[in-house]
């Protein structure tokens, strides 16, 4: 019988497992619904006002606190934030012609602080799990 005594490997932390492309192509999915999500809100609230304001509101706050919850971290809010900034800011960008998408109306002043807003709560208040380990506790 032997009397040496192994010792276990430190659990995986998804913060300090590096970049895996399942990872990555998370992040990526997120950005991209992100952005999918900006650009039906920002038609949506205008079109159905105030359901379709509040409609959009509530797809992009659940987009936000769904990437928190799928990558276990606060960069899911960060890569769905980002592709709903950048697709928001896309279409408030005037043309040559004079069209853009958002006129100079309450709704849409509130979609956009109000994204902003949730994307902001949703990355503070956060999802995220204990980490493994029976000594370890968040915060000491």
């Amino acid at each position: 019988m032997s009397t040496t005594s192994r010792t276990p490997h430190p659990p995986v932390n998804s913060r300090t497992a590096g970049a895996r492309p399942g990872r990555i192509a998370a992040f990526l999915g997120l950005f991209l619904l992100g952005a999918l999500t900006g650009a039906a809100g920002a038609l949506v609230q205008a079109a159905w006002f105030p359901g379709g304001l509040l409609l959009s509101l509530a797809a992009a706050a659940g987009l936000f606190w769904t990437g928190t919850a799928l990558t276990g971290s606060r960069a899911g809010v960060g890569a769905s934030g980002a592709g709903w900034l950048v697709a928001v800011l896309f279409l408030t960008a005037t043309r040559p012609e004079g069209d853009f998408v958002f006129g100079a109306g309450l709704g849409s002043y509130v979609f956009l602080l109000g994204g902003m807003a949730a994307a902001v709560i949703c990355a503070t208040v956060g999802n995220l799990v204990q980490p493994p380990g029976d000594s370890v506790r968040l915060g000491k």
